[in-house]
């Protein structure tokens, strides 16, 4: 007498695991790859207004690490 289960386990049972083991490697994934972004990224200065000269609407880095020009 055979039977659809494979070693005691039944497909659905086998699925639902195979889909979480995926879902972990692709969220793990992901982290891997925002760390090595982070990481690796070096983003220019870009052009803000200079702290004290901020009119209405308008916003300024709280202390800016790019260098006067």
């Amino acid at each position: 007498m055979t039977s659809n289960t494979t070693l005691g386990i039944s497909p659905y049972r086998l699925a639902f695991w195979f889909g979480i083991g995926a879902a972990l490697l692709l969220v793990l994934g992901a982290n891997a790859h925002l760390v090595y972004v982070a990481t690796q990224s070096q983003p220019d200065c870009v052009d803000h207004v200079r702290s004290g000269s901020a009119a209405a609407g308008q916003f300024a880095a709280a202390r800016s690490a790019c260098t006067s020009r």
